[in-house]
């Protein structure tokens, strides 16, 4: 996904005494680096962020002290460090949903034939948490850390469906200021994932965000925290059809598995 220049604190934080603005630009820093990023610049980090270039500087060298952070052989760039992994996977061991889940997702995953997700949203994106394929998946390479779009992926559309509405209506407005050109298209879209969502549980992106790849996804409201289960695979071989007649409710049966264990835990 291209990177666009964020400002490193939301405006709802510019009158709060309690936020604390030098660890969230440090923080924003660490939040440029994507799975396809092994090594980053300052000039590059203070373009993703719109961070002075000064500044971005002195958070590098702070994190890289830390251990967030390590210097590239060339001492020109910097890479995540360890400190960073341990905190990640301190996360995912924490997370029961993973370890309930992963069996039901590998089995749908081997019977489909598609690629089957677990994600949670970050701002204007999910974020992968598990996924599973087989070998003979046909599906873009996204490993656990992966970001996808939030309103054009059938995963973004279900989380979409199930937040709250005053929560939705502040993302979409997010979204829609942050591409006024696409807005129109990508309204449609996720005027559509709404009204799939109420009869059947279930949002699609038939080749929204890439042409390719058509997919399915059903949220999991769990302890605050809303889930997101999805399908993905070759336009070729998942028409819209197929994913509402076979996949989508097994996809539907696996939450609904995922949900009662968690209720017993």
């Amino acid at each position: 996904m291209p990177h666009r220049a964020r400002a490193a604190i939301p405006d709802s934080a510019q009158d709060d005494r309690q936020f604390v603005g030098a660890l969230a630009r440090g923080l924003e820093i660490l939040r440029c680096f994507g799975p396809g990023d092994r090594h980053l610049g300052n000039q590059e980090i203070a373009r993703r962020t719109g961070l002075p270039k000064p500044t971005v500087s002195r958070l590098t060298h702070t994190l890289t002290e830390l251990g967030f952070l390590r210097r590239a052989p060339d001492r020109s760039q910097y890479a995540l460090g360890t400190a960073v992994l341990s905190l990640g996977y301190s996360l995912l061991a924490q997370m029961d949903v993973r370890r309930v889940a992963r069996p039901l997702m590998q089995a749908l995953a081997e019977f489909t034939g598609a690629s089957v997700n677990l994600g949670v949203r970050d701002r204007l994106a999910m974020v992968y948490l598990d996924t599973y394929r087989t070998a003979s998946t046909f599906a873009v390479p996204l490993e656990a850390g992966s970001r996808v779009p939030l309103a054009v992926t059938s995963m973004g559309r279900a989380w979409l469906c199930g937040a709250g509405e005053a929560e939705r209506k502040a993302l979409l407005e997010e979204v829609r200021r942050a591409d006024p050109l696409e807005w129109p298209r990508v309204k449609r879209g996720l005027d559509q994932a709404l009204r799939d969502h109420a009869s059947r549980g279930l949002c699609f992106s038939l080749g929204d965000w890439r042409k390719e790849i058509h997919a399915v996804a059903t949220s999991l409201a769990l302890g605050g925290e809303v889930l997101v289960f999805s399908c993905s695979g070759a336009a070729f071989q998942m028409s819209r059809e197929k994913l509402e007649g076979e996949i989508g409710p097994r996809l539907l049966n696996l939450v609904g598995n995922v949900r009662s264990a968690m209720t017993d835990l």
